[in-house]
């Protein structure tokens, strides 16, 4: 396995050993030792959940800065259509499009235009029976790789195609090529994140090669940017080409409901997500054609890179449609090929417990049993997430019995019940005269 890329990374300085990360944690990449959470890099699927939930911001995401502009001689930006949610009375999209402008950009290039694109090709396959029932979005990148890590099975349902900021960074750099005549290597694509699962994508994309984004800059950090600028924006330029369907991507349901079909679910919220995955596999969603799933609550609007409460958001966004034509791009003809993706989705083998069979059945029998012996309570404060979890890494070496709490307060109890027991074998020069008398030592009659 290759070296993994992940933007959430731990401020270990700022640690103070709570146990807040290891429980949210969807696939319990998190556990605290000699107190300090450490991160599973091969488990961590970069879904930002502990940089919710830490209450010492001892979590962070990495991401690039503007200075990185200064590496190319024209930039573009790709917001995200939940950065349009940002911002209070927001009337008019093209009036962030010119802030984009005036902070650095030469050009904007919206991810929402290629969202378009991508809903007409998928309802375009859906209905060629080309797809998997149930089809799983590949949009939300921490949704598609806990799939690979937790649920390989359902590998073959999840969309084979392209999510929209890829598509977007590959037309944005061709337009610019053609408008300037410079080099692919000359013009820098820069995408505007909700989230820290797709500045990781950005790095290491699922089904593909290589990105054709060469940086990623934090909603939060371009948003204070944005907002001193836009408010003195008075002659506004058209530059939007996003219609409703494009836009409505920003928010949970977005994307299932541009397949103009009923037969559809939308979840958000990692816990939600998890749950819907067990239906599907467990085969209990067989009337449902699609499912939207999305890692942070509210969908792209409620990701971690993101400054206002994401039902706020969704709720202007909603505003905002009303302004809008309901789509803007399509696409002619058959679904091209370069859409679609080159490397197949492949499970992720990070949380086998051997390799060889034989030795992987030893392993879970001896968890089992070790389970059967834990209290039960998933307290936490062993340093992982449950009781089997901590089970788990006994048998595979990274913990020990006595980490638990509880198994170490029997141990102790019995190590103090065999003193006392002990202590009535001493010989008689060396006992309390109280002992001596409760053994039926003589009295003194003097």
């Amino acid at each position: 396995m290759s070296e993994l890329y992940h933007s959430v990374t731990l401020i270990s300085s700022r640690c103070k050993g709570c146990i807040n990360c290891i429980k949210r944690c969807p696939t319990e990449a998190i556990r605290v030792r000699n107190g300090k959470a450490y991160i599973i890099s091969e488990r961590c699927i970069d879904c930002g959940e502990c940089i919710r939930v830490c209450p010492h911001q001892a979590k962070k995401a990495v991401f690039d800065t503007l200075d990185k502009l200064t590496s190319f001689k024209y930039n573009v930006a790709l917001p995200a259509p939940a950065l349009y949610g940002q911002f209070n009375n927001l009337d008019n999209i093209d009036k962030v499009l010119m802030a984009l402008k005036s902070i650095g950009f030469d050009n904007v290039f919206e991810v929402s235009r290629s969202a378009e694109i991508i809903s007409q090709c998928t309802r375009k396959l859906m209905a060629e029976g080309q797809l998997k029932s149930p089809v799983i979005s590949s949009a939300c990148p921490a949704v598609t790789r806990l799939i690979r890590v937790r649920f390989p099975e359902l590998c073959r349902n999840v969309l084979p195609m392209q999510a929209p900021v890829e598509l977007a960074a590959r037309t944005a750099r061709q337009e610019a090529i053609e408008a300037t005549g410079l080099a692919p290597e000359d013009i820098g694509i820069f995408f505007i994140s909700p989230c820290p699962a797709k500045v990781t994508y950005a790095r290491q994309p699922i089904g593909i090669n290589k990105s054709s984004i060469d940086g990623v800059l934090a909603i939060s950090d371009i948003y204070p940017k944005i907002v001193s600028i836009i408010k003195h924006i008075e002659n506004v330029e058209p530059i939007s080409k996003s219609g409703i369907i494009g836009v409505s991507w920003a928010s949970s349901g977005g994307e299932a409901s541009a397949l103009l079909n009923d037969k559809y679910l939308a979840a958000d919220g990692i816990e939600n997500v998890i749950e819907v995955l067990e239906e599907i596999e467990n085969e209990k969603l067989s009337e449902v054609d699609f499912i939207e799933l999305n890692a942070c609550s509210g969908g792209c609007v409620g990701g971690v890179l993101t400054v206002e409460n994401p039902y706020v958001a969704k709720a202007r966004i909603q505003r905002l449609r009303k302004y809008l034509p309901v789509s803007c791009n399509y696409l002619e003809g058959e679904v091209p090929a370069n859409i679609m993706w080159t490397v197949p989705l492949e499970y992720m083998p990070v949380m086998k417990l051997d390799a060889d069979v034989s030795q992987a059945m030893k392993k879970m029998i001896e968890i089992d049993a070790l389970v059967e012996e834990m209290p039960g309570l998933d307290c936490g404060s062993c340093g992982a997430p449950s009781c089997r979890a901590f089970s788990e890494d006994v048998v595979r070496g990274m913990a020990q019995r006595g980490d638990c709490i509880f198994k170490m307060r029997e141990r102790i109890q019995k190590v103090v019940s065999e003193l006392s027991q002990l202590e009535a074998y001493l010989p008689p020069p060396f006992r309390h005269p109280e002992e001596t008398d409760e053994a039926g030592g003589e009295e003194d009659d003097g």
